[in-house]
């Protein structure tokens, strides 16, 4: 069963994703703003959250490690851990992401991983506790992979915070069933920002469809929108 997916980002006005980036201003901070999110991120009660390579690298802040000696490995699926209650998932369909622990902030951690991932690097993530998911297919069926999280791991809601590559691949594959975006007074304005999601050179005309279901101003000058998403 695929978890019901709520993809829930900060931006600027002119949807930029680096808080770091933003024009000051007289509202509220940056870290006021980033507090909020993380407010609602708990609100939410998602059972999981889900994020791409770049992004779990700046939290995991591990090199490679692989194991001396590399025994039989367990494909498709190694689960360290299913009864976590709460889990840390990244898409890392090249296999760059390396781990020092088996959770982030105690929540589990599992990875997603492209078919011809290197038998050195699962056993370095069941070595190290982790729990993954490697593809049956050469090209990532994230649909596939959503339903072994839901029903190994119990995962029923899982908030998609992604950077702007994994939140279009998500949209544009039909699997998102909110957007949560949070609007903070700001803008970045730089000639090459990247927005919260992206999507090739198509884009995602014609392949999603946004209704308005909630629109809040909140502190620090922040305006919260709630869209139903449907395949286009």
């Amino acid at each position: 069963m695929k978890p019901r997916i709520i993809c829930h980002m900060l931006a600027s006005l002119d949807g930029s994703l680096h808080p770091s980036r933003y024009t000051e201003s007289p509202d509220g901070s940056r870290a006021e703003w980033s507090g909020l999110y993380e407010k609602i991120h708990k609100d939410l009660e998602g059972d999981a959250w889900i994020v791409g390579r770049v992004t779990m690298a700046e939290m995991s802040k591990a090199a490679a490690h692989p194991p001396e000696h590399v025994g039989k490995v367990d494909r498709p699926h190694h689960f360290a851990r299913r009864d976590a209650g709460s889990f840390a998932v990244a898409l890392d369909a090249s296999g760059k992401l390396h781990f020092a622990k088996p959770d982030i902030g105690g929540d589990h951690v599992v990875v997603l991983l492209g078919y011809d991932v290197a038998d050195s690097h699962l056993a370095e993530l069941a070595t190290d506790g982790v729990s993954y998911i490697v593809s049956q297919t050469p090209g990532i069926d994230l649909a596939a992979m959503l339903d072994v999280l839901g029903r190994e791991f119990g995962i029923r809601r899982l908030l998609l915070e992604g950077g702007a590559g994994i939140n279009g691949s998500f949209l544009a594959a039909g699997l998102v069933d909110e957007l949560s975006l949070l609007i903070a007074p700001a803008l970045d304005a730089r000639a090459a920002n990247q927005g919260f999601v992206e999507f090739g050179e198509s884009g995602l005309a014609d392949k999603v469809r946004l209704s308005l279901k909630d629109c809040k101003a909140l502190a620090h000058g922040l305006v919260h929108l709630r869209y139903a998403v449907t395949p286009g």
